[in-house]
Order: C-alpha cells, then structure tokens, then sequence
C-alpha cells in the first residue's frame, strides 16, 4: 500500500483576510482550492491512502471532502480542533490512521512544484528497504548503526533562502543553519556548515513509520523539523536532491497571482 498525508492544519495568518473566513486548504489557485490540488497529486501517484489533518475552520474541510464523496479515495481527518499540534505533533497523532507498514508522503497543502511525487515514493520505499508489496524486507530499525537504511527521506533543492539543512558528504542530514544570522542547530558541537552540502527543503519528505517510536517521549506540539534534527544523529535522515525542483509556496496574499502563472505553465 501506498500512503500519504496532507498538512492542512494551519492558520493561514499570512493569506489574511481570506482565513479570516476559510481555511487556507480551501484557498483557490486557478479555480481550483490548494486543497484539491494535492489530493489529485497524491491520487495521481497512486496513494491508497490519505490522511489530512485540520484545525483551523476544519468543519469545512469535513464538509468539502463529503461534498465530494473524498474524491473516490480512502481519505482519512486527523482532527486538532481543540489543539494545533505543529507539525511534528500532526504526524505523531495521525500515526493511529497509517499503516505501520510502509512509508508515508507527506505534503504541505500550500506547496505547487513540478515533484515527480510517484517517483520520489518509490525511490525512498527501495532505500528504506520496504517492498514492493509495502511490507518491509528488513527488521524495522531507525537506529544509525553502520549499514542500516534511511529512516526518512527529504526532498530538496539549491534554492535561494536563508534558512539550509545541512548535509555530509553522502547526503546524510547533520545540522541546519540561518546564514542570516549564523544560527547552527546541530547534534554535531563541533559543526562547520561551510564544509557542508547546503540544501533548502522542499516540504515534501518520506517517513518511515519506525521513527514514531522516537516521539512518545515528546510534548504534543512540535515542529517534525525539529525532531529530524535532534534525531538526525541516531536515525538516518536522508537528503534527495532535485536540481530542476520548481516550487512555489502559496503562503501570502501577493502569491496568488503568481501561484496562478505558475499552475498555468503546466507544473
């Protein structure tokens, strides 16, 4: 089985005055709401399952999705109505609606690219050691002794931010940085990211199910790129790079016109 999962829970603060009245998973590009543009992306790459936690105006998302009979899909609601649980604790919630048995896509609701999404699953089920039946072909293990496979799979990019995770030399996260301010989040003390591969993060990443293990200890609301960081050291947390990514966040009033020119050149 193939599975996915859709970050929709945010308050869309910065697509204000629109979230004052919907959520941003409903938010419209070209006619069409962002929501339903990734369900059909994860349709298309042949997810069995989706799950897609809400928050802000979730009664909406409900609505909309049996409105439309979930798309002829398996679509699954994590609800954090009473709680927004970043993303990290999202995911940590949602565990109980995924199959403990392959990877899971997961996918910001505001994020428009030209991924291969298909493609970027089945090249990190194959380096997690899953099989082509879902089912794992090695002994579930998120630790990082020498041999073992990656536990999840980042996709990212040589795009211009200020904000980069930081890679070894075999494409193995160790650490982030704000080159802004020089800011280093690392389990490594000794760091140097100019010897690192720096690499901006997409949004869109393959997690194995064996890493939930390693957030029961942790409050409910976290970010997921903090736990890749403080783990990154005792799990292997794999870069993917896609040198043609093309990728645009939908996050405030004045990127819809270009989220519009962006859908229009056939992503």
């Amino acid at each position: 089985m193939k599975q996915a999962m859709i970050f929709a829970a945010g308050l869309g603060t910065r697509l204000k005055p629109l979230t004052d009245r919907m959520p941003k998973a409903l938010v419209e590009v070209v006619g069409e709401p962002l929501l339903k543009r990734v369900v059909f992306l994860m349709k298309d790459a042949g997810m069995e399952r989706i799950v897609v936690n809400v928050h802000h105006f979730s009664g909406q998302i409900k609505d909309y999705l049996e409105r439309n009979d979930n798309f002829g899909l398996d679509i699954r609601i994590s609800d954090e109505s009473d709680m927004l649980l970043d993303t990290g604790g999202g995911l940590r919630k949602a565990s109980s609606l995924l199959s403990p048995d392959c990877p899971v896509l997961i996918h910001n609701v505001d994020i428009l690219s030209n991924t291969d999404i298909a493609g970027l699953y089945d090249y990190s089920q194959r380096l997690m050691g899953y099989g082509s039946d879902g089912g794992q072909s090695y002994a579930a293990d998120c630790s990082a002794d020498a041999g073992i496979r990656p536990a999840a799979v980042l996709l990212v990019s040589r795009r211009k931010t200020n904000r980069y995770l930081l890679f070894d030399e075999g494409m193995r996260l160790v650490g982030w940085t704000n080159i802004s301010t020089g800011e280093v989040r690392s389990p490594y003390p000794d760091l140097q990211p100019e010897k690192c591969r720096m690499y901006a993060f997409s949004g869109i990443h393959v997690f194995s199910p064996c890493l939930f293990a390693k957030m029961q200890t942790l409050p409910c609301k976290f970010p997921i790129m903090d736990f890749y960081l403080d783990n990154c050291a005792s799990s292997v947390i794999m870069g993917c790079v896609k040198d043609d990514l093309r990728l645009m966040d939908v996050g405030k009033l004045d990127t819809l016109a270009e989220a519009e020119a962006f859908v229009a050149r056939d992503i």
